[in-house]
């Protein structure tokens, strides 16, 4: 034990002299999450920023109830609407000239059509402006106007009943401002699923995790070159001792990286994955699954170029079949394999956890994890050992 752990603090000294180990765990990966985020992350937010509009307004009618129409667009919550009023003849030049999102012309006789449910034509002129800020403009005066035409309706049909007059404007106004008689309310459940930017951070997280941990092989592959693996063997330390020693500095590299991933991602891209506890599991059993690889690699490859070239080759391929990018769709022998991709397990995971989910929750994935580390550390001890240990 000894020996293993003056291995182990050897290694670790090793690894942190080495800038290669801060760029590939901790650099890169921010600068790519950064990236992604800017290019995709808008893609996965829930809302969209509606920028400040103009709207050309020109007013022929006498009445209130084009004044209410442009008061209520000029009180929207959603984004600012500046309203500007010109002579109705030169609304559409205006509009189209000025940049301004919507141009409106309220004819005249407006508010008495409307009050006594007769037709009128409202023109409406797009601009030049962006579409989604004139599509929701659009909308907006629609909606308006089926609340005029609704009270109106409603006006009419309680002067056919017998109403007084004063009784039947009373109803109309009650059927525009008026509480509904039935209010559905929009439920959110946990769909288990991460947003767009947080499946990018964890992605990048579980894909560089593999690059930190294959550090190890490569530091066993260079002693051998260098002979010290020749000496250390001299003195009568089991070859074991040495695996191990690799497999622990990886391992905790590993974990040490993702943690500090993880948490970056949750301050500078303003993510949650969930409980701290559910996370570092996760964080575990990737970190165990991608050490496992580890065993594999350091029994094949010869060369500490061999093996950077099969880990980076091992990274990319269950880093994007694992969704470390973008989500992968597949079905039926191929959905099955892909899920027991541990990059893909530790996605999943995470979506569970920032969906509430607790470890008991995360079974699953945590159990594609081990399974995974266990066939591997299997498999490398049925492989012909022609690489570092041989």
């Amino acid at each position: 034990m000894g020996s293993l752990l003056t291995m182990v603090g050897n290694d670790y000294r090793q690894r942190l002299r080495d800038k290669s180990v801060l760029i590939f765990s901790l650099i890169v990966p921010l600068a790519l999450m950064g990236v992604l985020s800017l290019a995709f992350g808008r893609l996965g937010t829930d809302s969209v920023d509606l920028q400040p509009v103009t709207v050309i307004a020109g007013v022929e009618d006498s009445g209130a109830l084009g004044g209410v129409l442009l008061d209520t667009l000029g009180a929207m919550e959603a984004m600012k609407v500046t309203i500007r009023e010109v002579p109705s003849g030169a609304v559409s030049s205006e509009t189209r000239n000025s940049g301004a999102a919507l141009g409106i012309v309220i004819p005249n006789g407006f508010s008495s059509a409307l009050a006594s449910g007769q037709p009128s034509n409202l023109q409406l002129v797009e601009g030049n402006g962006t579409a989604l800020e004139t599509s929701v403009l659009i909308s907006v005066v629609t909606g308006i106007l089926d609340q005029f035409a609704a009270a109106a309706a409603t006006a009419t049909a309680a002067q056919i009943a017998g109403l007084s007059p004063e009784r039947a404007a009373d109803l109309g106004r009650t059927a525009v401002s008026g509480k509904p008689t039935f209010v559905v309310t929009e439920g959110v459940a946990p769909a288990e699923q991460l947003s767009l930017r947080a499946s990018l951070v964890a992605g990048q997280t579980g894909l560089f995790l593999l690059f930190t941990v294959g550090f190890g092989v490569l530091g066993l592959l260079a002693e051998k070159e260098q002979g010290t693996l020749g000496r250390i063997r001299s003195m009568a330390v089991p070859t074991w001792n040495i695996v191990a020693a690799k497999a622990i500095v990886g391992f905790s590299l590993g974990v040490v990286a993702s943690a500090v991933l993880l948490v970056s991602g949750t301050l500078l891209f303003g993510v949650d994955f969930g409980s701290p506890v559910v996370v570092g599991s996760l964080v575990l059993g990737v970190a165990a699954a991608a050490t496992s690889l580890t065993f594999i690699v350091a029994r094949l490859v010869r060369t500490a170029e061999q093996a950077n070239v099969a880990q980076s080759i091992v990274a990319m391929v269950l880093g994007i079949a694992g969704g470390a990018f973008f989500p992968i769709q597949a079905s039926g022998f191929m959905a099955v394999v892909m899920d027991l991709n541990p990059v893909a397990a530790f996605i999943r995971g995470l979506g569970i956890s920032a969906g509430g989910g607790g470890v008991a929750d995360v079974a699953a994935p945590l159990a594609i994890m081990v399974g995974f580390a266990s066939v591997c550390v299997l498999v490398s001890r049925f492989l012909p050992d022609r690489g570092a240990t041989a």
